[in-house]
């Protein structure tokens, strides 16, 4: 009886790929577990642009996985977990990139506001629903 180690089995040829994908899925993932720790809250601009990597890096995965089953022997179970793992991150991909456009369109607002207002001719919402522009003073203070 042998008593040598049990090696991994090599890869299939041309199956190195899902390695590589699923490599850099986990340093994705790793870089966003690392931010949760650090109690840091990501923008929501490093939240979109990070959920948006790892969505390209599941479809990607899922697209070889699907395209190599056979030949890579990749389970169906792997691949169907891996469908339901990157329908979570297009949801969280969403939400972010949602927040995104939110904070550029309240900015957006705040400035034409800021641009717009003029305390003195009622330009601005307080003023202008109370009976018009606030009226200067006139004569000697």
């Amino acid at each position: 009886m042998s008593a040598a180690p049990a090696q991994a089995q090599a890869p299939v040829s041309g199956c190195e790929q899902i390695q590589k994908l699923l490599a850099e899925r986990q340093s994705i993932v790793a870089r966003l577990q690392a931010s949760q720790k650090a109690k840091k809250k990501m923008t929501p601009q490093d939240a979109c642009s990070t959920f948006g990597r790892l969505v390209n890096n599941g479809e990607a995965a899922l697209k070889f996985a699907a395209a190599n089953q056979d030949w890579c022997q990749i389970p169906g179970a792997f691949i169907d977990g891996m469908k339901a793992d990157n329908q979570k991150v297009v949801t969280y991909r969403t939400q972010a990139c949602n927040a995104v456009k939110q904070q550029a369109a309240m900015q957006r607002r705040a400035q034409q506001q800021a641009q717009g207002a003029n305390p003195f001719g009622g330009a601005d919402s307080i003023t202008s629903g109370a009976g018009g522009g606030m009226r200067v003073p006139q004569g000697a203070l």
